[in-house]
């Protein structure tokens, strides 16, 4: 197949990374890449839904994985996936030898394992230079339920309509469902049964890089998990902050020990981010050097300084990020900088996910969250016209008019944008620049 045939294809379906921002699958394909990898590492600690997608539908994503390696002419298709998910693995290798110049990589247990930059270092030896892209190094990445989604769209002629999540924390049964699309985080929760927390707080995502969010959110395309927590759990109240008081616990008790630079996965590889030194910078309000501040803009937001290093539990990444969006703000790009080489000391300063789990206080939410790979019923959804990084499509519906589920209802605009599908089959309630929102027959 040519990459602009597949392009259209994975345009009009609607493909996105399934996690992350959503950047479009169809503008990661290029005849640059002589390496693709696929993402198991499952980043974020309490997360499963990766390996266990990669089990249940294993030929179906070797196959979109060979497709892709094929249609760009990549010499090598490296499967990246921690050690410890050794189901997942045996449920690879029983299929991999069908597939040429596939191979897996086993990676240690360590956080932040799933981020492009650090995944292409483990498995391919190759730096990333700061502020630059993958493919500039010949390589693309492709997560394990993007891989799938391609599978469905090429092969079974389907958008994304539903979305796999991982619900897990403070509820009776832990379960990996798959959802319509725009389906409530209430309504996703429910499905693992009661929850036991007396004041529940919602974190979309990861506990280290997501974000607080409310029953009534829509599920989107990169909704990975909720995790329920109670609202006094140490995680929730690390992670409310307010930049003022930061800054002043910051300027009053930060000693410099720069745990959170020797630790930095970013800073470890070379690139320019140095915590410690934008600590110091903005605590004091030194800005005889800019070089601190205009680093920022190549940390990561993995969250390790804040949520791991700091022994002082201070704010790192928060304070960071503030800097970092007002400089984009303005208008800012980031500085042209060369990186260093791989520090020597890189392994040895892996941060093991177990021992994070314990920093965190979630060891006793690690438990098994059983994939139900049935798509879940929605009797009303509320469909985000933007869900990628890019032009949000433009809705092809009026309200009161009826659908089927997979019709497309939203159109890709120009630039870079995807196709939206309806999840449900219905009726078109709400039409807005924003969002559309779709109801069963007889609901309203």
């Amino acid at each position: 197949m040519k990459i602009e045939e597949l392009s259209r294809i994975l345009r009009e379906s609607g493909v996105v990374g399934a996690g992350g921002a959503g950047f479009p699958t169809y503008a990661k394909l290029s005849k640059k890449a002589d390496t693709i990898l696929m993402n198991c590492a499952e980043c974020e600690p309490l997360l499963k839904l990766h390996r266990q997608l990669l089990s249940e539908h294993t030929q179906e994503i070797l196959q979109a994985f060979a497709l892709i390696a094929e249609t760009v002419g990549a010499k090598e298709a490296i499967i990246g996936i921690k050690k410890e998910y050794a189901g997942t693995i045996c449920a690879v290798k029983e299929y991999i030898h069908t597939f040429p110049n596939m191979r897996i990589h086993e990676l240690p247990g360590a956080y932040p394992m799933g981020d492009e930059v650090v995944l292409i270092y483990e498995t391919t030896g190759k730096t990333v230079r700061p502020g630059g892209l993958p493919i500039e190094q010949g390589v693309a990445v492709f997560n394990v339920e993007t891989l799938y989604n391609v599978y469905c769209a090429v092969w079974e002629q389907q958008g994304v309509i539903s979305k796999y999540v991982t619900v897990v924390g403070e509820v009776e049964h832990p379960v990996t469902v798959r959802v319509p699309v725009g389906m409530t985080v209430a309504e996703v929760t429910a499905m693992a049964g009661h929850i036991t927390a007396a004041d529940p707080v919602y974190l979309l995502g990861g506990p280290m890089m997501g974000n607080f969010g409310t029953p009534g959110q829509p599920v989107t395309k990169t909704t990975n998990a909720v995790i329920v927590l109670d609202r006094q759990h140490p995680l929730v109240l690390k992670k409310q902050s307010r930049f003022t008081i930061d800054v002043a616990r910051a300027s009053s008790v930060c000693c410099q020990c720069e745990t959170c630079t020797d630790l930095c996965p970013r800073h470890n590889l070379g690139h320019p981010i140095r915590p410690h030194l934008f600590m110091r910078a903005s605590a004091n309000r030194d800005f005889r050097d800019l070089e601190p501040f205009l680093d920022t803009m190549f940390c990561s937001s993995c969250g390790l300084c804040e949520m791991y290093s700091c022994p002082q539990g201070l704010k790192p990444r928060s304070m960071i990020a503030e800097y970092k969006n007002g400089l984009r703000k303005e208008g800012i790009r980031p500085p042209e900088r060369t990186a260093k080489p791989v520090r020597e000391s890189r392994e040895y300063r892996r941060v093991p996910e177990n021992r994070l789990l314990g920093r965190l206080g979630l060891e006793k939410y690690d438990v098994e969250a059983p994939l139900d790979d049935q798509v879940r019923a929605g009797q009303r959804v509320k469909l985000l016209l933007s869900q990628h990084i890019g032009a949000p499509a433009k809705a092809v519906v009026n309200a009161g008019d009826f659908v089927t589920a997979g019709q497309v209802v939203a159109a890709a605009a120009d630039g870079l944008s995807v196709n939206i599908h309806a999840p449900i089959a219905g009726k078109v309630a709400e039409v807005t620049e924003r969002y559309i929102v779709f109801t069963t027959v007889g609901e309203v």
